[in-house]
């Protein structure tokens, strides 16, 4: 799903603080290949993103924000989203002051969060995005199985999609592109695949302790 050519104009307060205008630009995330669209980041911001399988247990968790600071004030919320939407045909819920769109897959929820004023219509682009890139990083298996052995890549889609809370891209082609780009950059260090093998390594873990 593409991102309209131009968003409303974000709330007051909403937004602003995570790039405000007339601020500095983003910093660089490296050289992108030719013919790749370039386009300006949205104003608008997520809360959170997080998958969690069918019993509720985390998988993969951002959060971009101190609405929920802890650890613990994470897993409650997701515990509670998960009761709230696990059993439900809709695809969007409104709990504790944010805007939830979700979506199910085979064995897996995916989530985005937004506040209260986000629009709706935009967080569920960026749900769309997230399900249809994973959807191509797993070649079309979207599961708790092959998510866990392709978390480096899941981590990657992610951070194309969202960095700092700020939607970057809700076109699933482009992030495929961008994703595979930086898989063959040799700019991907060594260190760089260890940074992202080790925050997937933290997730299974507190999935596992849960």
């Amino acid at each position: 799903m593409q991102r309209p050519e131009a968003w409303p104009r974000p709330h007051p307060g909403e937004g602003a603080a995570a790039a405000p205008a007339g601020g500095p630009a983003p910093p660089a995330r490296g050289r992108e290949p030719a013919g790749l669209r370039l386009q300006e980041p949205s104003l608008y911001t997520i809360k959170a993103v997080f998958i969690l399988d069918n019993d509720g247990h985390r998988l993969l968790a951002k959060y971009y924000d101190d609405t929920f600071p802890s650890m613990k004030e994470q897993m409650a919320f997701e515990k509670n989203v998960f009761n709230k939407t696990s059993r439900t045909d809709s695809e969007i819920a409104f709990f504790g002051g944010v805007t939830i769109v979700y979506k199910s897959g085979t064995d897996l929820f995916l989530y985005v969060v937004g506040s209260s004023y986000e629009n709706e219509l935009m967080l569920m682009s960026v749900l769309t995005c997230l399900f249809e890139s994973l959807n191509h990083v797993l070649r079309k298996n979207v599961e708790k199985r092959w998510l866990l052995e392709n978390m480096d890549g899941a981590f990657l889609v992610l951070d194309e999609i969202v960095d700092g809370g700020v939607i970057l891209e809700s076109d699933p082609q482009q992030v495929i592109q961008k994703v595979n780009f930086r898989a063959d950059d040799s700019g991907l260090t060594e260190h760089s695949v260890a940074q992202v093998l080790q925050s997937a390594k933290e997730q299974i873990k507190w999935s596992l302790l849960k």
